[in-house]
């Protein structure tokens, strides 16, 4: 039976074959910690639990949901950006509600591509951003991200025949995952780039408030407040540790909003109204989780970039996201999924090789840290003794960013 041939661009082998390592490692008797997905482990607060639970019983809220039954979150994520970052935002034409940001960062390159326009896409970087260019059969140009730029594309290297071609610019910073982070100015940068060459300007914002710095993340918006290129795509997985309720948001340019909204009326209606409810009260309540939140990634962060120091091990201490990108040792620096299997059948622990976020991921891994800080430390006291066994003169990498 004949298939799209777009499914051939959509297989995610390196992902599938670590499924298939964990679970052959646990087969054969491995208790697995599992640092490869960025799922959080932290709770959900009471509050915005209590909120959704309030709207259960509601008949109500039990049907199709349609864009003006969104009014009222809406109005929360406007005032939310406002109150944020300073960013005034039209709740009626500049929001989108979504089901999960993902969603919305699949869905746009249907909205602004053509078949064989191009799409500039960080790499290394999150592997769906990619799968929603093919998803529209565009084209991806890789902006390769290097250490010695702090891991921040370079427009100026693109050529004018791919420029040409380009209709979409798609972003996210703090990044996954590598963990850099951008300024305002390089915001700046992006949003001239994107006026100047006539592109949206994607921004994947899932990480805003998991700074360790005691600032929000910058917003693509404070650099583009008249709204003239760029939407933004929040999820409340991060902050919020609501990522099995699938909520989110797209806020930005109007014209890129409708774009966005026609291609999801014609795949979905819009999220549960309790679950809005949830999502309301998380913007609008007391914020102590979220700095709960913020507290621990960063005490784990510690902890594991100590643990690797006490193996004379260097690592960078990230600023922001629940992520550590490690440089692995000169002899597997070509080989970051045979590492990472071999490493799960050997010790249990689980990590996400970085060729799985494109070719310039190659020689690293990305762990991330949803586990206790205990655990976190055990798990790199592992990883250091494995690579002092399997590899002879032990030499570990540096991380360069």
């Amino acid at each position: 039976m004949p298939f799209a041939h777009r499914l051939k661009l959509l297989q995610s082998n390196v992902f599938a074959e670590m499924d298939q390592a964990k679970a052959g490692a646990k087969r054969a008797g491995q208790s697995i910690v599992d640092l490869s997905l960025g799922s959080s482990d932290l709770p959900v607060a009471p509050h915005v639990l209590g909120a959704i639970a309030a709207a259960l019983p509601d008949p109500d809220s039990h049907g199709y949901c349609l864009f003006s039954g969104t009014a009222a979150f809406r109005a929360a994520a406007a005032r939310w950006y406002g109150d944020r970052f300073g960013v005034s935002v039209d709740p009626e034409t500049e929001v989108l509600l979504l089901i999960g940001s993902q969603e919305g960062t699949a869905h746009l390159p249907l909205a602004v591509l053509n078949p064989g326009d191009i799409a500039l896409v960080t790499d290394p970087g999150y592997p769906s951003h990619a799968g929603g260019v093919h998803l529209a059969s565009g084209q991806i140009y890789p902006l390769v991200l290097r250490p010695e730029h702090d891991f921040l594309p370079q427009f100026q290297e693109i050529p004018p025949a791919i420029l040409d071609q380009s209709r979409l610019l798609i972003l996210s910073y703090p990044h996954n995952p590598t963990a850099a982070t951008a300024s305002l100015a390089f915001w700046r940068s992006a949003v001239a780039f994107c006026q100047q060459y006539d592109l949206v300007l994607a921004h994947d914002f899932p990480y805003a408030d998991l700074c360790f710095t005691g600032q929000p993340a910058v917003s693509a918006l404070q650099a583009d407040r008249q709204k003239t290129v760029t939407v933004e795509f929040f999820s409340f997985s991060k902050s919020y540790n609501m990522g099995g309720f699938r909520i989110g948001y797209a806020i930005g340019k109007a014209e890129i909003i409708q774009a966005l909204r026609q291609i999801k009326a014609s795949v979905d209606f819009n999220q549960y109204p309790g679950i809005q409810q949830g999502a309301i009260a998380a913007l609008t309540g007391p914020q102590d989780n979220v700095n709960h939140t913020i507290a621990t990634y960063r005490q784990r962060r510690d902890a594991a970039v100590a643990a690797f120091l006490r193996y004379d091990w260097a690592v960078a201490r990230p600023q922001a996201t629940p992520y550590l990108w490690v440089r692995l040792p000169e002899d597997w620096s070509q080989r970051s999924m045979e590492f990472c299997t071999r490493l799960v059948a050997n010790t249990g622990v689980a990590l996400a090789p970085g060729i799985g976020f494109g070719n310039a991921g190659e020689g690293y891994v990305r762990i991330a840290l949803v586990q206790d800080s205990e655990v976190l430390e055990q798990a790199v006291e592992r990883l250091c003794q494995f690579c002092q066994a399997a590899t002879s003169p032990y030499s570990p990498g540096q991380t360069g960013g």
